[in-house]
Order: C-alpha cells, then sequence, then structure tokens
C-alpha cells in the first residue's frame, strides 16, 4: 500500500473531544465497513508520526470520513481535531485490515458492541448497511461514559427509528442523561443476556473498544454461549490507535 495526499473537505464536531474529518482521496480503491487506515504527520524539521484510525463512513467513491478521539497525552489527535483546518492535505495510508469487516453480502444476524470511540467502525458498518438497503438484523450495544460523550446521537436514533432499523442498548458508567431509568452500569451479564441476539440466532458478533472492555465483554459472549469463532474484535493500542 502506497501513501496518498487527501485533501480536508468538512469537519464536525461528534463530541466536546471528537471530531470527523470528511477526506477526499484521489485513486481511493474503496473499502469494507470495519476497515482503518493509516495517518502520518510531518513536521517541518522531518520528523514523523503515524496513527491507526478507523474508518467511520459507508464507501462513497474517493471520500472517507475519520472520527477522531482527542487524547490529553496524544501527539496525533490534538492536530487532527484541534488544528487540522479544511482545505489542509492529509496523508493517508490504506484501506486495511480484512477481518473485522461487515459485508452487505452477509445473511446472519449481527450484534454490535461498542465501548466509547470504538463505535467509529461499527458505525461505518450500520452506515454501510443503510447504503446497501440491508434488511439484515442489526442489535447494538453502545457502553459509554456519560451523555455528552455519546458519538453520532442523531444518526442512531435516525436508524433507530427506521423501518428494518438498528435496534440501540446505551450502558452510560460513570453518568445518565437526566430521567434514564438505571443507574450508572457497565456491560454486564444480565445487560448481554437482555439485549443481545440468543445464540441460538448464530449471529456475527463485532466488539470494539479499549482492550480490557474487549476482552470483558467477549469473554460474557461466549460465557453466553456464542460461538468464540464468530466474535469478531478490535481493541484500541496504548496510544489510542486501533489493533
Amino acid at each position: 500500500m502506497s501513501w496518498r495526499t487527501g485533501t480536508v473537505i468538512e469537519l464536525r464536531d461528534e463530541s466536546p473531544t471528537a471530531r470527523t474529518l470528511v477526506v477526499t482521496l484521489p485513486g481511493w480503491p474503496g473499502h469494507d465497513a470495519g476497515q482503518h487506515v493509516d495517518v502520518r504527520l510531518t513536521a517541518a524539521d522531518g520528523y514523523t508520526a503515524v496513527r491507526s484510525y478507523s474508518i467511520a463512513s459507508a464507501p462513497s467513491g474517493d471520500r472517507i470520513e475519520l472520527t477522531v478521539e482527542q487524547l490529553s497525552d496524544g501527539e496525533v489527535s490534538p492536530y487532527l481535531t484541534r488544528v487540522i483546518a479544511v482545505g489542509n492535505p492529509l496523508e493517508v495510508r490504506g484501506p486495511i485490515g480484512g477481518w473485522f469487516v461487515w459485508r452487505p453480502t452477509q445473511t446472519e444476524p449481527v450484534q454490535l458492541v461498542a465501548g466509547g470511540s470504538g463505535l467509529v467502525p461499527i458505525m461505518a458498518m450500520i452506515r454501510t448497511r443503510a447504503a446497501a438497503g440491508s434488511a439484515i438484523p442489526f442489535r447494538l450495544i453502545y457502553s459509554v461514559r456519560q451523555p455528552d460523550a455519546l458519538l453520532y446521537t442523531s444518526d442512531l436514533q435516525r436508524f433507530a427509528a427506521a423501518a428494518n432499523g438498528v435496534s440501540v442498548a446505551y450502558a452510560y458508567t460513570r453518568a445518565v442523561p437526566p430521567g434514564w431509568p438505571l443507574p450508572p452500569r457497565r456491560v454486564d451479564e444480565a445487560l448481554i443476556e437482555t439485549v443481545t441476539w440468543p445464540p441460538s440466532a448464530n449471529p456475527t458478533c463485532y466488539v470494539c473498544g479499549p482492550t480490557a472492555f474487549v476482552e470483558a465483554v467477549a469473554g460474557l459472549l461466549t460465557h453466553a454461549g456464542h460461538n468464540p469463532l464468530r466474535i469478531k474484535t478490535e481493541r484500541f493500542g496504548p496510544t489510542g490507535e486501533t489493533k
């Protein structure tokens, strides 16, 4: 894979710490939902830094969307979320990954579980399903610290309300919205049993988020009886990039 220089054509704030970059990339070969790209920044003195970010958008010609969560000690994310401007160039390499992907040709039910910004590649799957006009049943558990950390709020509401929509369950771990009927909670055995597909439905499960979250959820799904070979995971590395 070679590096391509794209152009930032739009910026959208998704939360107080997350921003979506819409980038056009001449010669982009297209991608599958769930794949990611490498992004390279080069300083004036020649120093380079490379990080991996999941693609948030459905395939759409030479255009991709990347949603970046700012890390307080990050080297790349502060620039992408606070400095880069429309019209600026951006070096990108990809698409990368072939395991953690969903394709519209799949016919089995899909169980999605996202922790924080782990929603990004999963959102690409939801958007790809909608763009393809697919009625394959999707269920999502979205775990997030507090309401203002939610990503893609309006999109999730729209996809949940649509005919043959996506079933969405939220797990707020630190603070809940006003009037929320439950106290803060993590994704636990009871939630898995209540809102996910039963193992008898033989779903493919996609779990994305921080390493500890992914390992815990994968363990819960396995304990509930899901086939480990149908549990696909993507986790964050120590600097926030996908692994």
